[in-house]
């Protein structure tokens, strides 16, 4: 692959955008937003769709070994559980998904604290208008490529509320930057580890994670469907050895990728090996990629940053361009045309 490529066919640059992710995020963490500070909080609700949910995703796997009682949505309900110690933190990088603002809505009758993230949209203005503490960051290409600017935006602006360590988020800002002298486009050789996946890539991949990468797998499901055009299957890789490991019986016509921690449960340790071995006696060709040595900040926000910048050069390597979503406008353009 050449740069020319790159700018041949991703005709809105989204790969640019990604070659800033480091200094990006740097950016937004540095960044002078107003604190948000509730007391006697209990419950986080983490509201988002899409590329926001992923968002969503990314805080509760970093905040699934604390003592905080995380929840995430993706749709219009909140749970039952929500009362006057939760804090509904909705986020929608265009400030105008249907379902967020269903949600933000309807929060405001349980009596919870509510805060907003958006780079303005309907929800900005809601928010004014009903008293509710918004943060208007700014979008940076789409709302996928903007999943480095809203997550430490965020980590900034709630950092009173979540048991997040400093040093934790400073060491995830320097090994993206390590991460980005591998995978960004101006290392286009074969050493690049996002390049080497996207050519490796010939069918439908099967992703298999362990339960703490999961929003790192998920994420890959999702940028390969949105950027890349294609059909994804993701499982847990306990889960899976119970069920669909079983379809491999029947049908060779997939990529399986192993999404791998450096320090995973001694368990899922023992699972990879017996996978590892299966696969072999199959003739399966599998891919393993593997995160970063560090917190789990580190190791979620690189592997993210590897495998979204891999569904870009898949969709360059099939000639698509990745950034129109044609499908997702069509349902939107039906969802605002039924409720006008």
């Amino acid at each position: 692959m050449q740069l020319s490529d790159l700018e041949k066919i991703d005709k809105k640059r989204i790969f640019e955008t990604y070659d800033k992710w480091p200094e990006i995020a740097k950016e937004c963490y540095k960044k002078n937003y107003d604190l948000i500070e509730f007391s006697e909080i209990e419950h986080i609700v983490f509201v988002g769709m899409g590329g926001s949910g992923t968002i969503s995703n990314f805080f509760s796997s970093i905040l699934s070994k604390t003592n905080v009682h995380v929840s995430v949505v993706k749709g219009y309900t909140l749970p039952k559980t929500v009362d006057s110690n939760s804090l509904i933190v909705a986020t929608s990088v265009s400030g105008n998904t249907d379902e967020t603002l269903s949600i933000l809505k309807n929060s405001s009758k349980l009596g919870c604290k509510v805060v907003a993230f958006s780079s303005g949209g309907l929800m900005e203005e809601y928010c004014h208008r009903n008293n509710i503490q918004h943060s208007n960051i700014p979008k940076y290409h789409s709302p996928r490529a903007s999943f480095i600017s809203y997550s430490y935006s965020m980590l900034n602006a709630l950092s009173e509320i979540l048991p997040v360590n400093k040093s934790d988020v400073e060491e995830s800002l320097k090994l993206l930057k390590k991460t980005g002298t591998n995978i960004t486009s101006n290392n286009l050789s074969e050493t690049n580890v996002a390049l080497d996946l996207a050519e490796w890539i010939n069918t439908i991949p099967i992703i298999y994670y362990p339960i703490g990468l999961q929003t790192a797998a998920i994420r890959l499901k999702n940028s390969l469907q949105e950027n890349s055009k294609m059909h994804v299957i993701a499982e847990e890789v306990i889960e899976a050895s119970h069920n669909g490991i079983v379809g491999w019986e029947n049908s060779l016509t997939a990529n399986p990728i192993f999404i791998r921690g450096i320090n995973d449960h001694i368990k899922t340790k023992e699972r990879w090996k017996i996978l590892e071995e299966y696969f072999k006696e199959q003739n399966i060709g599998y891919k393993e990629i593997f995160s970063v040595d560090g917190n789990i900040i580190s190791k979620l926000m690189c592997l993210i940053f590897t495998l979204d910048y891999a569904s870009i050069y898949k969709a360059i390597l099939m000639g698509i361009d990745p950034t129109p979503v044609k499908s997702i406008d069509f349902i939107k353009q039906k969802l605002n045309s039924n409720n006008i």
